[in-house]
């Protein structure tokens, strides 16, 4: 079958199509045919090695973790799913990639498919749907009229997360160029901030939570719009402590994620903040509760691209421009 693999890890992983050989099925999986799968930034970091401490591949490795695609094989064990099934799923940090023509998806993290959203419509929204969730219900456990504040809110993440807060009945800021404003309050947000015009530290106040969506000194900043008691869940790092701990990674990686996560932890500490990083896992179950929101039309997929397979590729190197507004998503058939 055809994939989108990288050799190596570094300045020049080798990426690019190759033909490799179908994945052997486990008792507990599905093969699917994936018709189309969707990209996030992440999948630019990883061949570069960025989480290669913590993301364990065998090389050369299939890229990608969103998919949407077609049941044609089960596993022994699996009993929710048959071959015909419109299924999507999120295959992230389990060693697999989705840029491919065929995929072996853990029964548990799947989910049918919406019926009325298209193979790429479904396929953008495993890993941001997954990553909102819980962080916003789990993490943040946020409630209505609560506020949060999501930076960023036209990219992936940010058009989704717009949404479940919305729904969820919190109030959103968001932080947006002009040209985004009209598609970020259409999502739902309530407090708009052009980043060009305004720094959202000088604007804002009162909020509950933020989502780390952006690098660089905004969590800091962030600090000073925040209640005390509230939260703060980061996507983008510092990794800390806590997640080494349940990532079960050694001594030594826990104690220099402990040190990157160090002067957030005190600066959040003195405003009585608490501060955690996430690093988002498969739940074929939540899949499952997002696409009834899907299915009900209160939460809709945005997309910025879409690219034909033989052009994956530049599909990564066009999301790693971060202009995309919504998601950038393969067709695969």
């Amino acid at each position: 079958m055809k994939a989108l693999t990288f050799k190596r890890y570094g300045k020049s992983p080798d990426i690019g199509l190759a033909n490799i050989d179908r994945p052997t099925l486990q008792p507990d999986e599905l093969l699917v045919q994936v018709h189309a799968a969707g990209l996030n930034p992440i999948d630019n970091m990883i061949p570069v090695g960025t989480f290669k401490p913590v993301m364990h591949f065998k090389l050369p490795a299939v890229l990608g973790s969103d998919l949407a695609g077609v049941v044609v094989d089960v596993g022994s064990r699996v009993t929710r799913f048959k071959p015909g099934d419109e299924v999507f799923a999120s295959i992230f940090d389990l060693g697999k990639g989705s840029l491919a023509e065929f995929a072996a998806v853990p029964e548990s993290a799947a989910a049918l498919k919406p019926a009325n959203l298209d193979f790429v419509q479904a396929a953008s929204i495993p890993m941001v749907g997954l990553t909102s969730w819980q962080a916003l219900k789990e993490r943040m456990n946020l409630r209505r009229g609560q506020k949060v504040f999501i930076p960023a809110g036209s990219g992936g993440i940010g058009t989704f997360a717009i949404q479940l807060a919305h729904q969820l009945g919190a109030k959103v800021g968001t932080t947006v160029s002009t040209g985004n404003i009209e598609l970020v309050r259409n999502l739902g947000a309530d407090e708009i901030v052009d980043y060009k015009k305004q720094a959202f530290e000088t604007v804002l106040r009162g909020y509950d939570g933020v989502l780390g969506t952006v690098k660089g000194d905004t969590l800091e900043k962030s600090l000073d719009i925040l209640k005390p008691g509230s939260r703060i869940v980061s996507l983008i790092g510092p990794l800390d402590a806590a997640f080494a701990e349940a990532k079960k990674l050694n001594f030594l990686l826990k104690f220099v994620f402990g040190l990157m996560s160090r002067k957030l932890l005190k600066l959040s500490g003195k405003k009585g903040v608490d501060y955690a990083f996430l690093f988002v896992r498969p739940d074929g179950q939540q899949l499952a509760e997002i696409g009834e929101l899907l299915k009900a039309e209160r939460i809709r997929p945005v997309i910025d691209k879409v690219f034909p397979f033989d052009e994956a590729k530049q599909a990564l190197d066009y999301l790693a421009l971060g202009r995309a507004k919504g998601k950038v998503v393969v067709r695969i058939r």
